[in-house]
């Protein structure tokens, strides 16, 4: 803990906070699947009352920040200082069916110097509630999981690597695309998983237990933090074409330097054809 700046200190503690009521929804959730009206509604709440905590929190500590969140959008953007870009939920459907792999996705990103529009993404906090873990980063001061310093694979090789995404499903995505990517990487490497929160496969993928990420489709309360995460772990973040932005939501590429160059190139060939 001593290691944590002021900043990380302040969205740690809010992020506990809602994940501990999270944690408390979450063994609802359950008992919920029996019954008539099912679960959904719930989960919405739950998702809403996270948000809440957060931003009560994080308004005291700054409260000339302005906030990107998921559930209620933009809230008073100042573009003379940093904003807060936050998913309270990531793994909402996992939350839903009572599958313990969610988090809480917290990112502060600056203001451009020139005034026109939002720049780089300078700290981030992942938190996993049913671990009780926190990933966290600070742009020059590395990534971490608690006070465990993260670095991303040393992996290689492409035959010895796993990779995490997102496939598509009913009313989001493009089935088509995700299918064309697949079809070109899926011979070449050790296997696939799609856990459902793309948070915590960016923390993953930054403390080398993934070797790479892509997914399209995003939102930046998705990727804000993790891309930060990976990148502080020595890693690389861009989109499809291979271009490095503040925050990758569209597409995202994550991964060590040569397994990232490997999966881009990859990418780039299957939808060229």
């Amino acid at each position: 803990m001593s290691m944590y700046s002021g900043l990380i200190r302040v969205m740690e503690r809010a992020a506990r906070k809602a994940g501990s009521r999270l944690r408390r929804d979450f063994g609802e959730v359950e008992k919920l699947q029996v019954s008539r009206k099912g679960p959904s509604d719930f989960v919405s709440k739950a998702d809403e009352a996270a948000e809440r905590i957060l931003y009560d929190e994080l308004v005291k500590a700054r409260p000339d920040w302005g906030f990107l969140l998921e559930e209620a959008g933009e809230i008073d953007p100042n573009p003379d200082a940093p904003r807060w870009v936050i998913d309270p939920l990531d793994g909402t459907s996992n939350f839903l069916h009572g599958i313990p792999h969610f988090a809480i996705s917290i990112a502060v990103q600056e203001p451009k110097l020139d005034g026109s529009g939002w720049g780089e993404v300078t700290a981030a906090v992942v938190y996993q509630p049913v671990l009780d873990e926190t990933y966290w980063a600070e742009k020059t001061r590395g990534a971490w999981l608690q006070d465990a310093r993260l670095r991303v694979s040393k992996r290689s090789q492409m035959s010895d690597a796993l990779f995490a995404t997102g496939m598509p499903f009913q009313g989001h995505g493009d089935f088509d695309e995700w299918l064309k990517i697949y079809n070109a990487i899926g011979p070449q490497i050790a296997g696939v998983r799609r856990f459902g929160a793309a948070s915590l496969d960016l923390a993953w993928v930054a403390a080398g237990r993934y070797d790479g990420f892509w997914e399209s489709g995003l939102s930046p309360w998705d990727t804000a933090a993790g891309g930060l995460l990976v990148r502080e772990a020595g890693g690389f973040v861009t989109d499809y074409r291979g271009r490095s932005q503040p925050i990758c939501d569209k597409q995202v590429i994550a991964g060590s330097d040569p397994l990232h160059s490997k999966l881009h190139k990859a990418i780039a060939g299957a939808l060229k054809a």
